[in-house]
């Protein structure tokens, strides 16, 4: 069931998401989350997510409407031209449509487990706090299978606003575990679960990637942007693993990394396969 309000000011008290769209952190923190664009609104739409309001042109909401009135949750449906919009937003929007959306429950590590099928793939994050590169790593592990996203304590969340909009909406599919710990959730991983768990390591010579074998559990563990995994996660792992580079490249973007990983450990489990 949709409620739909057309708007012409910023007078309305639950536009106040929409109008502070820099403040994700604040955001976060009671639990809401911002969609922007049509794609991720669209998937948003397509999920399991509770959806709070929805702003939109006119246009939009033609096409959108079929889509919002078949879910189950009452939603507002506030419509204004697209230059009213701009202006509750503060910035040019290309698309014209954004959603409020409620950030789920975090999920469990041992439910994710019990309902993951063999061989494991998980993601670690220690320190990612870029939100963009923390959107495109979410994109990739939705497109390579992970079974689930444990970020630690340092990391920003997958559902803030930039976070969300580089993922594409993919955050809204995958399990995201947050970690009080990421030291203990490794050791965990490791001694009750028998995962292997490999630091995405560039200053390594031991352990590359191409030599390593991916087809067993695993648990990929990426680092923040400029200082790489922290000195105790690293410890906590079972290995450093390093992709190969020529020339005097010595690292890759995190995002870029963790495809390229991704990518490896598929090719070699269906190499496997055959």
């Amino acid at each position: 069931m949709i409620d739909v309000i057309a708007i012409s000011s910023l007078d309305v008290p639950e536009l106040q998401p929409y109008r502070t769209l820099r403040q994700s952190v604040e955001h976060f923190r009671e639990g809401i989350f911002i969609a922007e664009g049509e794609k991720v609104v669209r998937r948003l739409a397509e999920s399991r997510l509770i959806i709070l309001s929805v702003l939109i042109t006119p246009e939009w909401l033609d096409e959108y409407r079929p889509l919002l009135e078949a879910r189950p949750e009452p939603i507002r449906v506030f419509t204004a031209s697209k230059n009213i919009l701009e202006t509750i937003v503060g910035y040019h929007m290309h698309q014209g449509i954004m959603a409020l959306g409620k950030i789920p429950v975090p999920a469990v590590l041992e439910s994710v487990l019990a309902g993951a099928p063999r061989p494991y793939l998980f993601v670690a994050l220690d320190g990612l706090a870029d939100s963009e590169n923390l959107g495109v790593v979410v994109r990739n592990c939705a497109a390579f299978g992970v079974h689930g996203i444990l970020v630690g304590e340092t990391s920003g969340s997958p559902y803030l606003r930039r976070a969300v909009r580089n993922s594409m909406g993919t955050v809204f599919t995958l399990p995201i575990v947050y970690c009080r710990n990421l030291i203990e959730t490794v050791g965990l991983l490791r001694t009750r679960y028998g995962i292997s768990v490999l630091a995405a390591h560039p200053h390594t010579e031991e352990h590359t990637l191409f030599t390593t074998d991916c087809t067993k559990d695993i648990c990929l563990v990426l680092g923040s942007e400029g200082n790489g995994i922290s000195p105790g996660v690293l410890a906590a792992c079972n290995r450093a693993v390093a992709v190969p580079m020529h020339g005097n490249v010595d690292s890759l973007n995190v995002a870029s990394a963790c495809a390229v990983f991704l990518y490896e450990v598929i090719r070699q489990r269906n190499a496997a396969l055959r």
